[in-house]
Formats: C-alpha cells, sequence, structure tokens
C-alpha cells in the first residue's frame, strides 16, 4: 500500500492545489527507467492541523498562522521481486512565494517527494519492509531569534529498524524543465525520471543546515534544536530518515515540510555556559533574550548573598562578589503567578585584574624580532598565548611561546596580535603596530651643535626597538668611550663625528657635526626710547646657545635671545650668553617717556541748537581737536561746540620730548533732538462739560494760565469752563529744552450738538470743506455722506475731518447730498442727526 501525505499551506491554498488524483509513477531503481504507465492514487482524506494561539500562555504574541491540510492519497499496487528494487515518484509544481531559505523566486519552484523500495540483493524475497512513520505535531510555534525544539522522530512497527536522522535537500519537481521533456503543468505525469535536482538554497541555508547553523538535528532522537533564525518567514527544512537493519542500511525516507519562523516571543531563560569577569567584581548578568512583558526575574548568585529580582526587558542586575571564584549561579524566569516558568544555571569565574600586553624589540628585515608578554594576572597565571604575527606573506607566522622570536621576510608595518587565557578562564588581547625596516632605528637629538673648546659634550644615540644594538663612534681622537651609546667628546677644533649602529648584522650610520670656538661672540641692540607702559624686544646677537636676561621683571622669557619687556621707569638690560664654560656679558638701555597728557573734560548733553564750551588740559606741546567744523576756536582749549547731533569731539596731544605717539580723549556732546510741543486741536464744549486736555512731546509741562484747571503741571489736566479760553503750554525736557503751543477751547451755552452746515463752495477760499461741528461731543462716532443713488461718497470717524467735494479724486457738479452723523456727548447720551447739504460751484 502507497501512501501519500501532502501538507499544504491554510493560508496559501486554492482549489487549484486541491487534486482529485495523482499519478505514481514507477521506475527501475538500477537503471531509473520507467516501468509501465503511472498508477493513479485517488483523493482518499484531509485533515486540518493547526497551532492554538491560546494553548502556551508563555508566548507574547503567538502566532496565528500555522495551519496545514493534511491531504491523503492511496495506492495499492503489487509488483514482482527484482534485485535492485524500485523507485516510486510523485512530482507537483509551486511552492508557496517568499520562502526565506530559498533563493530567487521560490514560488517558481516545485516538489519532488519519492519512495524507495529495496531489492532482493538488499533484503531476501521473505523479509518486507514498511517506510518509518514521523509522529510529531507539526503544528509548532517557533519564535524567531530563540531556542525551539521540533520533533521529527518517527517510529517503524513492528520491524524495529534502527533510525538514524539527518538534514538534508529538498527536492525541485513539476513545473521545471528537465531534458527533453518538459513538465510544465502543475503534476506532471509520469514525473521525470531520477536523479532529482534540489532547491535552490540560499548560500548561508544549505539543506543540512536550512535553519542556520545555529539549529541541528540529533541524529539519534531526530529532535532539531536551536535557536531559530532572526528573519520571519517560512523555510523549507527536510529530514532524511535511514533504517538499519541487522547494521545495514536497507531505506532512506524523506519528509519535507515547510516550517513557520514567527515573531513571537516565548518565555525562556538563556545563559551562556559561563561568564568570566577580569575586570572588576562588579558584574552584571542578563538574560540571552527577550521575555513576555510581565516576565520576573530571579538571580541567585551562589555566593551565599541573597537573590535578587528583576522585571525589565532582559532581566539585567548587577552583583559585586566579596572575593575571587568559580561560583554557580541560577537564573529562573516567571510568568503569570508562576504558570509559566524557565530556569537555567551558568558558571561565573570572578577573577579582576588581567590586563594583557607585550613588548616587541626589532627593526629590521630578516634578523628576528623578539617579543615578550607583559601580560599582567593578579590571580592565577597565565597559561596560553596565541601569537599572530602579522605577517602577510605567510600562513605560519604564528606561536604559542610566551616570548617568541619572529623574522619577517618584507618590509612596512605589521600588526602583531596576542591573545591569552590565565589558569582561571580569563582571556583577553593586546595588539600593537611594528615597522619593519631596511636599517635599524639609528636616532640622534641633535645633528649639529656648538662647544667652547675648554668643554666635554656628551653624545646620544638611540636604537628604539632593537634587540641586540652595538655603537661606534669615529674619529678615535678626543673621544671617551667610542663603543657606546653615549660617549663623552671634547674636540679642540670643529669635528664631524659618525656613528654606526649594529643590529644582528642589521646596519644604520648617521653624523653629528660639533663645531668649537674659544670664545663667545656678543652684541646687543643700540640703546633705543620708548614711550612708557608700550613693551620692546631686546634683541642679542651672536653665537651663544644660552641667554640670560636681568632685571627679568616685566619680561617675558628671561631666557630668550629676544625677549619682550614694558619697562615702568628707565632700565639698563644685562645679558649674559653662554657655550657650555665659556660666557659674554653685554648691556642695553631703554629710556622710557610719558604719553602726551590730553584730558578732553565732562560729557555734556546740550538742547537741539544749543551751544556748550569745551574745557580741556593737557600735558604736551601741541594739540587738535576733531571733528572741527562744528567749533568755536577750534586752536584754543576751550572751544564753543554747536554740533546739530551728538559728536564724540577727540582731543589728540603730541610732544617732542621723545615719545613719538599722540596721548587721546574724547568728550561726548549729546544733543537732545527739538522738543515737539502740542497742546491739542482747538476744540468746542458747552457749558459744564468736563474737558480732558492731553499735550505731549516732553517730559515736563506747564499750563498757563491755571484757570479752570483742576493741575497746571501735568500735560493731562481737566479743564471747567463757562466761557472761551486760550491756553498755553510750556512742554521741556530734564535738560530743559523746551517748546510752547497753543489750544482754543470755545464754550456754548447749549446743549450738546453736533452742529452740520447747509451748503458748501468746494474750490473757494472760504466754507471750502463740509465738516460737522461737534459741541460737547466727547466720542465721535461716524460721519457719512451719500448721493442721490444712495452710494455713499464719504465716510469718516475722526472729528474735524470733511469731504472737499470729490469722488475718487474727481470734483463733483452742484447738487444736493444726504448726510448722517452720530456720536456721544460728555454724560455718555448719544446724538443722532441727519440732513442734506447742497453742494455749489
Amino acid at each position: 500500500m502507497l501512501t501519500l501525505k501532502l501538507y499544504i499551506d491554510c493560508f496559501q491554498n486554492n482549489q487549484g492545489q486541491f487534486d482529485r488524483q495523482v499519478p505514481f509513477t514507477i521506475f527501475d531503481r538500477s537503471t531509473n527507467r520507467q516501468i509501465g504507465q503511472p498508477e493513479i492514487a485517488p483523493f482518499s482524506e484531509e485533515r486540518r492541523i493547526s497551532y492554538d494561539p491560546n494553548s502556551n500562555p508563555c508566548i507574547t504574541n503567538p502566532p496565528s498562522d500555522i495551519c496545514y491540510n493534511l491531504r491523503f492519497y492511496y495506492k495499492e499496487i503489487e509488483l514482482p521481486n527484482t534485485p535492485q528494487g524500485y523507485i516510486i515518484s510523485f512530482q507537483r509544481c509551486c511552492r508557496i512565494a517568499g520562502i526565506r531559505n530559498i533563493s530567487g523566486n521560490s514560488d517558481d519552484t516545485g516538489a519532488t517527494y519519492f519512495c524507495e523500495i529495496p531489492g532482493t540483493d538488499i533484503l531476501p524475497s521473505n523479509e518486507h519492509n514498511s517506510s518509518p512513520v514521523v509522529s510529531g505535531n507539526d503544528a509548532v510555534a517557533i519564535c524567531a531569534g530563540t531556542n525551539f525544539t521540533f520533533d521529527f522522530s518517527a517510529s517503524d512497527g513492528t520491524e524495529k529498524d534502527s533510525l538514524s536522522y539527518a538534514l538534508c535537500s529538498a527536492y525541485n519537481g513539476g513545473g521545471q524543465t528537465q531534458g527533453e521533456n518538459c513538465y510544465t503543468c502543475p503534476t506532471p505525469n509520469p514525473a521525470a525520471p531520477p536523479p532529482y535536482i534540489t532547491l535552490p538554497y540560499r548560500p548561508s541555508f544549505p539543506g543540512s543546515t536550512p535553519l542556520g547553523i545555529n539549529v541541528s538535528i540529533d541524529p539519534k532522537t531526530g529532535i532539531v534544536r536551536g535557536t531559530a533564525p532572526v528573519d520571519v518567514g517560512q523555510y523549507v527544512v527536510s529530514a532524511c530518515i535511514s533504517e538499519f537493519r541487522n547494521g545495514k542500511l536497507i531505506n532512506i525516507h524523506r519528509k519535507d515540510i515547510h516550517l513557520t519562523i514567527s515573531d513571537c516571543l516565548p518565555l525562556k531563560a538563556v545563559l551562556a555556559p559561563d561568564y568570566k569577569f577580569c575586570d572588576d567584581f562588579l558584574v552584571t548578568f542578563q538574560n540571552g533574550q527577550m521575555n513576555p512583558a510581565g516576565s520576573l526575574y530571579i538571580w541567585n548568585y551562589g555566593d551565599g548573598t541573597k537573590p535578587d529580582t528583576a522585571n525589565t526587558a532582559l532581566g539585567g542586575v548587577e552583583h559585586r562578589y566579596a572575593d575571587t571564584g568559580s561560583y554557580t549561579v541560577k537564573l529562573k524566569v516567571i510568568l503569570a503567578g508562576g504558570q509559566c516558568l524557565d530556569s537555567t544555571t551558568t558558571i561565573a569565574k570572578v577573577y579582576p585584574g588581567f590586563f594583557p600586553g607585550f613588548i616587541a624589540n626589532g627593526s629590521c628585515l630578516l634578523t628576528p624580532f623578539s617579543f615578550v608578554d607583559t601580560t599582567f594576572s593578579r590571580y592565577g597565571n597565565v597559561i596560553r598565548w596565541n601569537w599572530d604575527f602579522g605577517d602577510e606573506t605567510s600562513t605560519t607566522d604564528v606561536s604559542e611561546l610566551r616570548n617568541p622570536v619572529y623574522k619577517y621576510n618584507t618590509l612596512g608595518f605589521k600588526t602583531v596580535t596576542l591573545n591569552v587565557e590565565s589558569q582561571f578562564g580569563c582571556t583577553g588581547t593586546a595588539t600593537a603596530q611594528i615597522e619593519v625596516r631596511d636599517k635599524p632605528n639609528l636616532v640622534l637629538p641633535f645633528k649639529d651643535t656648538l662647544i667652547c673648546s675648554i668643554d666635554t659634550l656628551p653624545l646620544i644615540a638611540n636604537a628604539p626597538g632593537t634587540l641586540n644594538p652595538t655603537f661606534s663612534w669615529t674619529p678615535g681622537t678626543n673621544i671617551l668611550n667610542a663603543n657606546t651609546a653615549n660617549p663623552l667628546v671634547f674636540p679642540k677644533t670643529t669635528t664631524t663625528y659618525s656613528v654606526t649602529l649594529n643590529d644582528n648584522g642589521c646596519v644604520a650610520t648617521d653624523n653629528i657635526l660639533v663645531r668649537v670656538v674659544d670664545e663667545v661672540t656678543l652684541s646687543t641692540a643700540p640703546d633705543t626710547t620708548i614711550c612708557l607702559t608700550d613693551p620692546v624686544m631686546l634683541r642679542a646677537f651672536g653665537d651663544g646657545l644660552r641667554y640670560e636676561w636681568s632685571p627679568a621683571v616685566s619680561m617675558n622669557d628671561p631666557q630668550s635671545r629676544t625677549p619682550f619687556v614694558t619697562p615702568t621707569t628707565t632700565t639698563v638690560y644685562t645679558v649674559t650668553s653662554r657655550i657650555g664654560n665659556c660666557f659674554k656679558t653685554d648691556e642695553l638701555m631703554v629710556r622710557t617717556v610719558p604719553y602726551p597728557g590730553a584730558n578732553a573734560g565732562q560729557d555734556v548733553f546740550i538742547c537741539y541748537d544749543d551751544t556748550t564750551q569745551l574745557n580741556a588740559t593737557i600735558a604736551g606741546s601741541a594739540f587738535t581737536w576733531t571733528p572741527a567744523n562744528s567749533l568755536i576756536d577750534a586752536q584754543s582749549l576751550n572751544p564753543l561746540a554747536y554740533p546739530r547731533r551728538s559728536t564724540a569731539y577727540v582731543l589728540t596731544v603730541t610732544d617732542n620730548i621723545g615719545c613719538p605717539k599722540p596721548g587721546r580723549d574724547t568728550v561726548f556732546v549729546g544733543v537732545r533732538p527739538p522738543v515737539r510741543a502740542f497742546a491739542g486741536n482747538d476744540t468746542s464744549i458747552v457749558v459744564g462739560q468736563p474737558l480732558q486736555l492731553n499735550a505731549r512731546g516732553g517730559d515736563i509741562y506747564q499750563w498757563s494760565p491755571s484757570f479752570g484747571l483742576n493741575a497746571s503741571n501735568i500735560n493731562n489736566p481737566v479743564a471747567n469752563l463757562s466761557q472761551n479760553q486760550t491756553y498755553q503750554v510750556r512742554v521741556s525736557t530734564p535738560e530743559d529744552c523746551f517748546a510752547f503751543d497753543t489750544i482754543n477751547i470755545t464754550v456754548f451755552k447749549t446743549n450738546p450738538d453736533i452742529f452740520v452746515p447747509n451748503a458748501f463752495t468746494p474750490g473757494r477760499t472760504a466754507n471750502a470743506i463740509f465738516r460737522p461741528i461737534p459741541v460737547g461731543i466727547s466720542q465721535f462716532d461716524y460721519f457719512r455722506i451719500y448721493n442721490r443713488y444712495g452710494q455713499m461718497v464719504f465716510s469718516t470717524s475722526e472729528a474735524g475731518r470733511g469731504w472737499d467735494g470729490r469722488i475718487g479724486g474727481k470734483e463733483q457738479g452742484t447738487g444736493s447730498y444726504v448726510w448722517m452723523v452720530q456720536g456721544r456727548d460728555f454724560t455718555g447720551k448719544m446724538i443722532f442727526k441727519k440732513g442734506t447739504v447742497v453742494l455749489i460751484r
């Protein structure tokens, strides 16, 4: 009996994938030749298996799209015994789109399923075999980036053959062109003959590791476990189950399924097998994966201290150990009141004070470099060294010695890496860059120097990075310790000393010129005169190597050849120049002369169009004022200034007693702007109406006469009048800059009203503007004029304004117009009037 079980994704399923019957094609196992016509197996039954999102409260965001329709096809076939046996195949096109471990468009791929029936050369004719039956639950939740297990285990019924499991490649199938036959139909009939083409897996997900290198199958149990890929989606996973009978392989059975990696989050306690803390006693732990919200982490540090709890996403904690040691750390993760729980353990190796390091000695090509391990380990010893000398020309540039030696074959910079490990498991890495040269690194602190004939000079040579340097100096006269890095020389004439550095046959040479003199030459700049408080540079000339100036008061650098000094009085400066024990002294005088004195006087403010006198004093022989165009008698120290705007006058004073620079001082004459006094527009009131005056233009106000005013020294007094009155107001500033203005007040002995004339004559000298006359009106609302068509030709809310008889700039002819006016008197009563006016040309 042949049984075909097809897994059809519930959410990718459609009627086009539903086959009422399928063809089984039979091939000779030895020749791959088709035998007879395909056997047709009818559809028999369908079962649905799916993952229940509510089945596991320990998973956050559980997947809801894991569902398979299992379709079963059965066919009973009788085949004669043959030595090699048979292969029975079924092919189908069109896997689902977007499979993550398949290259290209996965919906262009198909599937080939087959079983092998062993022949009599493998099983005697009196023995039978049935394929293993995979029994695991296929609808499981696998969360991206987390640990999981999946069951591919199978049972072998009564035969009890030994089973071995391996992940293997699935096969392509229907819809693919193979050889001369084109299998573009969904279900090829007959199927293509073996051998079959595997699916085009992505390089990082081959058939042997279809979920990545972190997932594997147990060859004895068939359990797949590991860390799922981080990319969500479906993956093709195929397991090969090998049957062994009496130690002999008799059959390989395959199961091909699409596993879904979901973005869910399971509860897991995940820790590495061990942790090494080699920096500090204060250590940190955290869980190896995110857990559902509300997870509680309980940490036991294994040192007898009380456990800690944390409820952050990774349960991170800090703990300070009191002593070194290896501690068993336990982590328990609990969710939903203890309904979900997971735990794990790890080893914490706490041995702080581990600092990797090394030094390298050597410099030349084809001469050995020595490397010395300087790693410091406070607890325990270093037991392993792994050196990588960074030689790009060799694959054997490594060593496990503590202090190795290596010879390079090429020039240039090399990056040397040392990995070390202590007996307590502390590991670390140190790196350094060294340079391989064609000659050793010879360094001289100077190449040319000067000494006195009575002196002895130490020469200095350095060879940084060399292993066994030797030095030799020439010539051999007037020299001590000529075969050391630091000889003493005492030449009586100028001599060039040559040094040769030999580092294991690698040679470098260089020279030092020692110039010899019998005495020091020294001179200074001539004596000078400066303005008091000015800095000046002192100059010394000669061949001295060191200089000392005195006195050093107010000097920036007494050891400089050219220091700056700011003397406060005439001073004689002495300089001593030295070459070794030889010296010479010279001096120069700096005479100080005060700056000319200038005092332009006190700043002052004046009124616009006013004049003020300047009062200056000087200490010098001549002076000038600038600007002079607004001064009377600018050649005097007491000129009259009449600026029209604020001006700064500069007094410049010169002298003839040695200071060439002028003295300057400034006096500021501020000019207040003109006072614009305004008492207000002339107005009319009625008897008994209080009138609020409102002057402006300055800071100080004085009204006259004071008759009828409640105050005369403010800008806004209230007037109560029974007759016509004219007031004058004096407006001034704090500097008493002032101006006057008047206001005429007409008092009507009537009730408050608005008087409007009945005619006006535009263009004439009198009565040219048509305007209302408000009397006793405190608020003027509007004045409007309309033509005979009802169009408004003029409007204003400003008392005193009127119409000039124009509309849009165009003069209007003789005619009648309607007007309306409204305002409120000082008691708040509204006054409204309307009428007609005649425009007369």
